[in-house]
């Protein structure tokens, strides 16, 4: 492997790292990621097929955190209101939560999704004890968002790894 291939992939693996650590943050971490592999195959260490591969994956975990949120919120009595209303908390809470280190961003997103979501419920007119329950289903799918980005993400990060240095 060439000096130049050898620190371009030992930079990348550590980029990537740090793609797969916004991911909670509700961060296109996966697509940063693909980008990684995009270039690596600039150097010919990645196909075109494999890095398809990778673009396919992070579509399917993009699909999943959407379907998550949506899907398990609704379980728990939430409107498509409510839906968008975890949304927006949740990008408002990981910008509030950015002053707090390390665990701030990822905190504020969590109870931003989850003040969102049971806010936009009691505008609706219900009852506050079910605002919370939407609150708390809106907040249960971030997190099976976060875990099934955060795989994709794992997985995106190993098949380029394998690639880059075998």
């Amino acid at each position: 492997m060439a000096v130049v291939a050898l620190v371009f992939s030992i930079l990348a693996v550590a980029a990537m790292l740090v793609c797969l650590a916004v991911v909670p943050l509700g961060l296109p971490g996966v697509w940063g990621m693909v980008l990684i592999a995009a270039v690596g195959a600039g150097f010919g260490r990645i196909t075109l097929t494999t890095l398809l591969a990778l673009a396919f994956i992070a579509g399917l975990a993009e699909l999943a955190e959407f379907l998550a949120v949506k899907k398990v919120g609704g379980r728990f009595g939430g409107s498509g209101k409510a839906f968008w209303g975890a949304v927006v908390g949740g990008i408002v809470g990981a910008v509030v939560g950015t002053p707090i280190p390390l665990v701030g961003s990822v905190v504020g997103v969590f109870v931003g999704t989850f003040l969102g979501a049971g806010g936009v419920t009691v505008l609706e007119g219900r009852p506050l004890v079910e605002a919370g329950t939407v609150g708390w289903g809106a907040l249960l799918g971030r997190a099976l968002a976060v875990a099934l980005k955060g795989a994709a993400g794992v997985i995106i990060l190993a098949v380029t790894t394998l690639a880059l240095f075998f």
